[in-house]
């Protein structure tokens, strides 16, 4: 609002100018309207508007005006608004879109001065909850409401901060999920995690962090869980195991002495043990009822024991594997043969498919006929037959050390 002088004819502001709606398009510099005539006052209350966080209001000199002198300003815009002392000397308060300050002249000893601010409410209970969602929360009317929004990848990436409640679904083959250092991320950051894609997500862990206790977890497909973050290490809660892949493999290298698997190392029912060995090896698996599967892939003229650390164990020499089963204490063979022991049982077998046969010969070997006798099968014919009354053979006989003993017919 403005007025025309009667005596000049010039247009002059009244003292006090009580509103202003104004929409920066550059900074603007304001003028006391009590200081002449002015096209740009600063009024009591204003509503100002800006596209440009580099558009800065600055208010008057402190100096021109008494001390409580005040205005009350609303940013109507949609970025912060940042209001200055005169010239732009100093920043007096930056306001955030939606959100209002009430300004005042504490010391006006200079240009420049020292103003006091009071943070008023905004303009409307629905920028309101707007203005405080955050991550995992969202602004619905005025209400604020709890958010997962869902991402979907299919290539490695890194989960960060600002990925806080956020569901991530992976669509790919076989990749990896990283994680920012746990003190980063700090207690109480958490995110959802799903495996929808055709191979394993390996979550891994920044320097030393762990995961369930072990560097790596994998995610088979349709494995799920929601990752949380203690500032120190991280955990899973509700890990789905997936009924289509039911096994899943420890790769450990070894070179010599006792190793002591982890709870996460000793659930891979699949373990295969790899390195060079410059000793013996021992593996402590614990102290649960468990299936095992050993894969001695070392090299070196070393043996890898398994055991619980008491009771019977299992040694593997290299390039060998085995099937064992724990009880808790004992480590046995799949076939219910103690590892270790001196005895092992065979199936009967028959003439075309003996029971201790030979992998490029299958039908050459020995099998148990009937009661009380041991029978030699060669290309699936009977050659040889060992009773209680001794040894029949099936055929001619060359005998090159000669024979001797008994009586001949």
């Amino acid at each position: 609002m403005s007025y025309t002088s009667p005596f000049t004819g010039d247009v002059i502001q009244p003292t006090d100018v009580s509103y202003r709606s104004i929409t920066l398009t550059a900074t603007s510099q304001l003028i006391w309207p009590t200081y002449g005539t002015t096209s740009n006052p600063a009024a009591r209350i204003m509503e100002v508007s800006t596209s440009n966080s580099s558009y800065y209001l600055l208010m008057p000199p402190a100096n021109q005006g008494s001390v409580g002198q005040d205005a009350l300003i609303r940013n109507t815009g949609s970025v912060a608004l940042t209001v200055k002392t005169y010239a732009g000397a100093s920043t007096i308060v930056t306001i955030a879109a939606g959100q209002a300050q009430y300004i005042y002249i504490t010391s006006n000893a200079n240009a420049t001065g020292t103003w006091g601010i009071i943070a008023y409410g905004i303009g409307s209970s629905g920028a309101d909850a707007a203005t405080l969602a955050g991550y995992g929360l969202l602004a619905i009317g005025s209400t604020l409401n709890q958010s997962q929004p869902v991402t979907t990848f299919s290539t490695n990436y890194t989960a960060v901060s600002t990925d806080r409640s956020n569901t991530y679904v992976w669509t790919g083959g076989a990749g990896t999920l990283s994680l920012t250092a746990a003190t980063t991320l700090g207690n109480n950051w958490f995110m959802f995690l799903r495996n929808a894609g055709t191979g394993a997500l390996t979550v891994s862990c920044s320097g030393s962090d762990t995961i369930n206790g072990s560097s790596t977890i994998a995610f088979q497909p349709t494995d799920s869980a929601i990752i949380v973050c203690s500032g120190t290490t991280f955990y899973t809660v509700g890990l789905g195991k997936s009924t289509q892949f039911a096994f899943t493999q420890l790769s450990k290298a070894v070179t010599s002495g006792t190793y002591t698997l982890t709870a996460s190392e000793a659930s891979n029912v699949i373990q295969k043990y790899t390195g060079a060995l410059t000793g013996n090896v021992t593996i402590i698996v614990p102290s649960t009822v468990q299936v095992y599967y050993i894969l001695n892939s070392t090299t070196g003229a070393y043996t890898l024991t398994i055991s619980t650390g008491s009771g019977a164990s299992a040694v593997l020499t290299t390039g060998n594997q085995a099937t064992l089963v724990c009880d808790s204490v004992n480590l046995y063979n799949a076939n219910t043969i103690l590892a270790g022991a001196s005895t092992i049982s065979l199936s009967d077998g028959n003439v075309g498919s003996p029971s201790l046969n030979f992998s490029l010969e299958p039908t050459t070997g020995v099998y148990h006929n009937s009661a009380g006798q041991f029978n030699i099968a060669v290309l699936g014919v009977l050659r040889a037959t060992f009773a209680a009354a001794g040894l029949t053979v099936a055929g001619t006989g060359t005998f090159t050390g000669g024979i001797a003993g008994g009586t001949f017919t």
